[in-house]
């Protein structure tokens, strides 16, 4: 992915992966969104900051995050050495980077027991490019478990040096770019495009390429249209919605916060034209901005009752 992540569980650095919409996935579904009144507006609770919690969920809370992190080892060593029995076989380790994904990451979200609603399952297995936005690593489990068999993430190089999971990424024969510098990227690029078009694979990447801070939507880079242009793949957006209520960035507490996964109809691709990738790039990041809560738009400022403070960060 351009810049995937690892995420407070290792070094609170982020880490890139995949997952699968294969799974037996049931929604759960939301409750009902309040709001309370400000100076006679209404405002949702997407834009209202949660009360200071006790010391015990924020202990349950810590216990989660560690159980997480040990069941990840556990499951990062296991499928290393899968791997490294595969290493003849490149195809059948991005397969099995998948089934990792699938398991690792599902397992995860039952641990940390957000409730999570599923929307528009049946974009889950184009072969396609999957984008999601991203402001918490709950996305990245979210991605491992929700993406189909036969993905492939984009990293940066540098992937390689985060414990286990770097090293695992680079079994599981998934994309890095240099970024090192503007040719060095587009280069790395073009190989990862001709790698999907050779192998029939699907990617996933994160179009801002960082962790957005506040949940707002940041400004899209231009990578995720470089590689639709060289693959006439369609492209699937992944809304993600509540992640950066449940878990926000630099903190070591997560909430039991809603969340919503939602596949919009793919984009298709075929008839993009290389001169326009400005207005694509545009495009794609409006559908983001039709389809996000106001708490997550693009915005200089929000409307916030009161100042936060993050349990743990």
């Amino acid at each position: 992915m351009e810049n995937s992540g690892a995420g407070v569980l290792l070094r609170n650095r982020r880490f890139g992966s995949y997952v699968d919409a294969d799974s037996g996935i049931k929604s759960v579904a939301l409750p009902p969104r309040n709001a309370a009144v400000k100076e006679g507006k209404m405002l949702e609770t997407d834009d209202i900051c949660e009360e200071e919690d006790g010391w015990l969920m924020v202990m349950i809370s810590w216990a989660r995050i560690v159980v997480c992190f040990v069941s990840m080892m556990f499951t990062t060593f296991i499928w290393a050495m899968i791997m490294l029995v595969l290493l003849p076989w490149p195809y059948q380790r991005i397969r099995q980077g998948n089934i990792y994904g699938h398991v690792t990451g599902k397992m995860l979200m039952w641990i940390l027991g957000n409730p999570i609603k599923i929307e528009g399952a049946e974009y889950s297995s184009e072969k396609a490019i999957y984008i999601s936005n991203h402001a918490s690593p709950l996305d990245i489990f979210l991605i491992m478990w929700l993406i189909p068999t036969g993905t492939v993430g984009i990293a940066k190089k540098e992937i390689i040096f985060y414990p286990l999971f770097g090293q695992l990424y680079v079994l599981a024969n998934h994309l890095r770019i240099d970024r090192s510098n503007s040719t060095a990227a587009i280069e790395s690029m073009k190989e990862a495009a001709n790698a999907v078009v050779k192998n029939e694979l699907s990617l996933i990447i994160f179009p801002e390429g960082t962790r957005s801070k506040n949940g707002r939507l940041l400004p899209f880079k231009k990578g995720f249209v470089h590689l639709a242009l060289q693959t006439r793949l369609p492209i699937v957006p992944i809304v993600l919605t509540g992640t950066h209520r449940a878990w926000r960035k630099g903190s070591l507490h997560v909430r039991p916060a809603p969340l919503t996964v939602r596949y919009l109809p793919p984009i298709r691709t075929n008839d993009w034209e290389r001169e326009k990738l400005e207005d694509y790039v545009r495009l794609v990041q409006d559908v983001y901005v039709k389809n996000l809560p106001e708490s997550q738009r693009p915005s200089e400022s929000s409307d916030i009752v009161g100042s936060c403070r993050t349990s743990g960060s």
